[in-house]
């Protein structure tokens, strides 16, 4: 039986996703610089959001009920992933890492038989996201989100430009980490479940997924043509007198993979990757001569974020799983991908792998609508708000509009809609 704090939490999970998308409206008022502001500009942080919704929640759950239950119900939450968000955030951003794979797409680019403009864009919007299948999808998308910043979105104005590339990102992200069976967050959440190994992933989902992030990017490339090439949309020019720091030694980049692939390697073990993440503050703060700034406030914020949606998402399950389990196949895909706009997709599929009687068809159709989705809004994948967080101040009034990112996936999402469902296994 449904209880009354299953109805209040349904309740509230709704209206923080009404909050999501009125995030601008909230950046305007904070932008006056009324006596209010403070207020306005964290109600206009859209990684704050179900953090905020989430911690209401629970002071109504403690008037509700009683503390004791707000307690036990908190510590059968499991936050490792918010915490591997943010490990992976601030090792992935780090100036070492992005010079690495600064050469990587240079080097692939430079063989390409395109103009090496087009070329370096092309290769940024699909190199990186389907390197998230390796390195999981919240490190290409830090990665991929700061090489697009510092690259092509330093520029003032160009909104249109940046809302396409951004729509294109976010969903090729999300369906980029296909290709293995650990990556991607809604895949890694019934992998075991379901039986499927990495050998599975690549077959089944892995090349539509590919080619499905090709389409994606030549489009946005043959539509930005012009001015990629004009030069337009570059970096903005450096200022004189800045400060001209010494190159990274290969040796720093070295031990900055090696924090990479420890964190990835046990991103389902708490303690141990954020042991490594206390090491790498340390080596970086040692070598601060070859390093940017950490993302830690951002990184922070992102795991607010997903915390919150963790706790909201935790009592939701009363209506999302039956409605799951009543939906044919091809109604379930198109389903999943519309529901994971309002929910995150990992909690999405795992909610789908506790239905039982469950035929293969229907469990590939439940994934490959989460992962279809997941570009949709800053909620629908838990890497999208790492990319919201590091992009939204290239934006107008310094926030992203929900609206318009939706309007942006759309054909991107259909693009790779059309891979899952017109390739898929009927």
């Amino acid at each position: 039986m449904t209880s009354i704090i299953e109805y209040v939490a349904s309740a509230l999970f709704a209206i923080a996703i009404i909050h999501t998308f009125s995030v601008p409206f909230f950046a305007r008022l904070a932008n006056r610089k009324g006596p209010h502001s403070g207020l306005w500009h964290m109600l206009s942080e859209v990684e704050a959001v179900f953090g905020v919704w989430a911690c209401v929640m629970l002071f109504g759950m403690a008037m509700l009920v009683n503390v004791d239950e707000m307690v036990a119900y908190v510590d059968t939450r499991d936050f490792t992933e918010p915490a591997f968000v943010f490990a992976i955030m601030v090792v992935a951003a780090s100036r070492p890492i992005i010079e690495l794979v600064n050469m990587a797409v240079k080097g692939i680019a430079r063989i390409m038989p395109m103009p090496n403009a087009l070329a370096m864009f092309f290769v940024t919007m699909t190199f990186v996201p389907l390197a998230g299948s390796f390195i999981t999808e919240p490190a290409a998308m830090t990665l991929a989100a700061l090489l697009l910043r510092d690259a092509y979105f330093s520029r003032p104005g160009q909104a249109g430009f940046k809302y396409l590339t951004l729509g294109v990102l976010f969903v090729n992200i999300s369906i980029g980490g296909v290709l293995t069976a650990y990556a991607a967050p809604p895949v890694l959440m019934v992998a075991s479940t379901f039986g499927w190994d990495t050998a599975y992933m690549a077959t089944h989902f892995g090349w539509r997924a590919a080619a499905a992030v090709v389409i994606n990017a030549s489009l946005l490339t043959l539509i930005s043509r012009k001015h990629l090439l004009d030069g337009s949309l570059g970096a903005a020019p450096v200022e004189e007198g800045s400060k001209v720091r010494p190159p990274v030694p290969l040796t720093v980049i070295g031990v900055h993979v090696l924090f990479l692939v420890g964190i990835v390697l046990s991103a389902h073990h708490a303690p141990i990757f954020l042991g490594l993440l206390m090491l790498f503050i340390g080596y970086a703060h040692a070598y601060s001569r070859y390093q940017n700034a950490l993302l830690i406030r951002e990184g922070l914020m992102v795991g607010f974020f997903l915390a919150g949606l963790v706790v909201l998402g935790g009592l939701q399950k009363w209506w999302l799983q039956e409605l799951l389990a009543g939906l044919s196949p091809i109604v379930l895909y198109w389903g999943a991908t519309a529901l994971t706009a309002l929910t995150d997709n990992a909690a999405l599929t795992y909610l789908g792998s506790l239905v039982e009687g469950t035929d293969e068809i229907w469990r590939y159709m439940l994934v490959a609508g989460a992962v279809t989705g997941g570009g949709l809004t800053v909620i629908a994948n838990a890497p999208n708000p790492a990319g919201f967080s590091i992009l939204k101040r290239c934006f107008p009034d310094g926030a992203i509009s929900p609206l318009k990112l939706l309007l942006s996936a759309i054909v991107p999402t259909l693009v790779a809609a059309m891979m899952f469902i017109l390739f898929g296994r009927f």
